[in-house]
């Protein structure tokens, strides 16, 4: 068997070949209890671009390929929707570069077989993903960064009022979407994740440049803004595939906790990443007045003085100084400190999953994704 390599949490390549062997141990027929599935339109011969097959894996086949290759043709025929004035500004940011980690998450919640693509299925994970190409446009704009996956983001290139618009455009097209299933519950789940994701926007904003932000407002914001889309995908996946509610109830949890650790790993990248890889502007948090839980780890073991002057630092009243405080959370063992917080997290994502759920489809492959990131977080600190 092939040894397929996969790199949906960022660019350095993890071994996955378990994920399929498990994937084909558990291969039953659809449910006869699964909702009816809607067709998937078909692309205009031509329209699909060189580079929409996924790259999700990097070997010749993948699990997820025809999943993630029917959600690229479809994410490509909404530019049709688009005016055709702010056509190419939407197609700018609905590119096939991406991780695709929550249409991931969407996929392996539902998961029949490598070969069973529901096309509702693949619809709810556009629905999710232009959700969150919207917040990346507005993150974007808040954290001043001028690269998004190896290109000029949307504020770059065409300024900030311009791509605050554009990212409002992208959350309502992924409303639209949502509407076109047969029951409103997708519609409803989406539009309170959406609003509880930029609730956590708007309250990681307020708090910019401020010390006087604990940890629990740190787990606070980063459940809104980044693990209730997490959420929100492992729910419809495991619904729309006619799971029972117990199932869909535990995997929901277990891709909260997946978001929760997803973004202190995030936070741990801004400083120990390297662009060159990661595909993004990074340093941003500490430059933005941005309190995470590396920063936090690195004030509780910094003398007074240098302590009084990362908060300077964090308020905008003194230059920021990147290179010293990594230096100095190099010294101080606050990777290690903030990693281990990520584990603890994926503990918890684990256990969501109990044994009692141990035979079901999706569950070796959602917990093969929390091993995944684990995997990541190691290779960061290396």
């Amino acid at each position: 068997m092939n040894k397929w390599r996969l790199s949906l949490f960022g660019k350095r390549d993890v071994s996955v070949g378990h994920l399929a062997r498990l994937a084909y141990q558990f291969t039953p027929s659809m449910s006869d209890t699964a909702p009816a599935a809607m067709a998937l339109p078909e692309l205009p011969h031509g329209r699909v671009r060189a580079k929409s097959v996924p790259k999700v894996f990097a070997g010749a086949f993948g699990l997820l390929e025809p999943h993630l290759t029917a959600l690229d043709r479809l994410l490509e025929l909404q530019l049709a929707a688009f005016e055709p004035e702010i056509r190419s500004m939407a197609e700018a940011c609905i590119d096939t570069s991406g991780k695709r980690i929550r249409p991931a998450l969407v996929f392996f919640s539902g998961w029949n077989s490598a070969a069973s693509v529901s096309p509702d299925i693949v619809r709810a994970a556009a629905v999710v993903e232009l959700i969150h190409l919207a917040t990346l446009v507005h993150d974007d704009i808040m954290d001043g960064a001028d690269i998004r996956r190896g290109h000029a983001t949307a504020s770059r290139a065409f300024g900030p009022s311009s791509a605050v618009l554009l990212g409002d455009a992208l959350f309502a097209h992924a409303l639209n979407l949502a509407t076109q299933f047969p029951t409103t519950e997708v519609c409803a789940a989406v539009s309170e994740s959406t609003r509880r994701v930029c609730a956590g926007e708007i309250v990681q904003t307020l708090r910019r440049g401020s010390i006087e932000v604990t940890r629990s407002d740190y787990r606070r914001i980063i459940e809104l803004k980044t693990a209730e889309l997490f959420r929100v995908s492992c729910f419809l996946g495991a619904r729309l595939a006619g799971s029972e509610p117990a199932y869909v109830e535990a995997v929901s949890r277990f891709g909260e906790h997946l978001g929760v650790a997803y973004q202190i790993y995030d936070d741990l990248v801004d400083f120990f990443g390297e662009e060159t890889q990661i595909g993004k502007t990074l340093g941003t948090d500490l430059l933005s007045g941005k309190l995470t839980l590396p920063l936090f780890t690195l004030m509780e073991r910094l003398r007074p003085a240098e302590k009084e002057a990362l908060k300077c630092e964090i308020e905008g009243r003194q230059p920021a100084q990147l290179a010293l405080r990594l230096r100095q959370m190099n010294e101080l063992g606050v990777f290690s400190a903030v990693a281990e917080a990520v584990a603890a997290e994926l503990a918890l994502a684990r256990a969501a999953l109990s044994p009692a759920f141990d035979a079901r489809p999706p569950t070796p492959l959602l917990l093969g994704l929390s091993d995944l990131l684990g995997s990541q977080v190691s290779a960061l600190g290396r």
